[in-house]
């Protein structure tokens, strides 16, 4: 009998063992759980052991069975409750050291690299949306550059290519003026220009400064239509590769007594003269608003028969 109540307590021992293990183990969601079944652990415990004593004594399980599981006592309290309270204050211990930070000097967040972030997220959102519109777009370039070819051959001129740059628009008079042997030295007496008989400065360079030159000596013709001071406008025309448009063009027209055709994509020609009469040289020029990196650019255009 002695050895059997030894045995039991063993085995009484182990389960507590098995049950708190379990109990540490568990979970908000799973404790209620893990509760019954540990409670369900100790009944069959419980019920095992009051059979086998009864097999060695013959005595009712209610008389000289071994201590229940619970009356296993620790410094005089039930294991269960002992350990109910281990367990408890355990986990109690885990939550509130999981929920404290490791460096109680944690840096805050960075707003600047947040802000940054969302930037760059943001661009890239654009980007992507421009990139899907642009998809169901008509691409203008080619359409622009097959117009061209179209009125090229019509008219039977072809294209002589000039740098894509803010100079294009005199380079392209120089190139025609050239291509008809004509001297780029103005027909009018214009000051500011005869200096120019001796200049080895580019073509552009040259027409650049007849047009600002015309433009200063028949200043009451264009200042209407100026927007800036008139020294201000001259001095970009002569010394910076601010592109020209009409003005420009209409100085030069007549600063080298020519007509100045200017072919468009949509068939459109531009006629920009120093008169009616069309005796007078007339110089070809193509304009693209859609074919180049800067934007708008001219071409010089020569007779092909």
């Amino acid at each position: 009998m002695e050895e059997l109540q030894k045995k039991h307590r063993q085995e009484q021992r182990d389960l507590q063992a098995r049950i708190t293990q379990k109990k540490k183990s568990a979970t908000k969601k799973t404790r209620k759980g893990v509760n019954d079944e540990c409670a369900e652990l100790e009944r069959q415990l419980k019920e095992t052991q009051n059979l086998e004593i009864s097999d060695i004594t013959g005595e009712s399980q209610n008389h000289g069975h071994p201590p229940d599981i619970n009356d296993i006592s620790n410094e005089g309290e039930p294991i269960s409750e002992v350990n109910d309270c281990a367990i408890e204050n355990d986990m109690q211990s885990l939550s509130v050291s999981s929920s404290q930070p490791k460096d109680e000097r944690t840096k805050k967040p960075n707003r600047q690299k947040a802000r940054l972030a969302r930037r760059a997220a943001e661009k890239e959102s654009i980007a992507s949306q421009a990139a899907k519109e642009a998809k169901g777009q008509p691409d203008l370039r080619q359409q622009e550059s097959e117009a061209m070819r179209a009125l090229y051959t019509s008219r039977g001129l072809s294209e002589h290519q000039i740098q894509s740059d803010g100079h294009c628009l005199y380079a392209a008079v120089a190139d025609q003026l050239n291509s008809r042997e004509q001297n780029l030295m103005p027909k009018q007496s214009i000051n500011g220009t005869l200096h120019l008989t001796s200049s080895s400065a580019p073509p552009y360079k040259i027409t650049r400064t007849v047009a600002a030159s015309y433009i200063d000596e028949h200043a009451d013709d264009f200042l209407p239509f100026l927007e800036e001071p008139l020294d201000d406008y001259l001095s970009k025309i002569r010394d910076t590769g601010e592109w020209g448009g009409h003005l420009e063009l209409l100085a030069l027209a007549k600063a080298y007594d020519v007509n100045i055709n200017v072919l468009q994509s949509s068939g459109h020609v531009e006629k920009i003269g120093s008169g009616t009469d069309g005796s007078k040289p007339a110089l070809w020029l193509s304009y693209y608003h859609h074919n180049f990196g800067l934007g708008e650019h001219y071409n010089s255009l020569r007779q092909t028969g």
